[in-house]
């Protein structure tokens, strides 16, 4: 197989996992721009290829769709295909380095904290997912 058959059908997945699961894809930096200016409460999943990703990052993110604390917004960018969405979504990230994958939560278009690689990789989904459900208690509670 063409590796660059492979890596697209990767890609694929990895994107149609995320929508299946709820989350809205934003590929420009205007869908960015739009979601972030709505208000509200956002949880960001900065999606990529590698096997963290795939084995942490994402089924942390189908889990908290069902947490019983929401964010007004689901949505995920990601690193190393849609370039400009990304860029765009890091600008907002002020005062955090890029890094994929990585969960930011945004409440006013205001970046409210980060989980980054380096507390992913290496990690049990259940220690990521614990670590979501406190940031959620924390930033989007009451």
């Amino acid at each position: 197989m063409d590796f660059q058959l492979f890596m697209n059908d990767v890609v694929q997945t990895a994107r149609k996992d995320m929508v299946e699961a709820g989350y809205e894809e934003l590929t420009t930096p205007e869908q960015v721009d739009e979601v972030f200016g709505k208000g509200g409460t956002a949880l960001v999943l900065i999606n990529s290829v590698c096997g963290c990703a795939g084995g942490i990052a994402r089924p942390s993110a189908h889990y908290m769709k069902n947490y019983e604390v929401q964010a007004d917004h689901y949505v995920t960018v990601f690193a190393g295909q849609d370039r400009e969405a990304t860029a765009r979504a890091r600008d907002y990230f002020q005062g955090y380095e890029p890094s994929s994958p990585s969960f930011a939560l945004m409440k006013d278009g205001k970046i409210q904290t980060m989980l980054e690689r380096h507390e992913i990789e290496g990690h049990e989904p259940i220690e990521v997912v614990q670590k979501l459900e406190q940031a959620f208690d924390t930033y989007f509670k009451g």
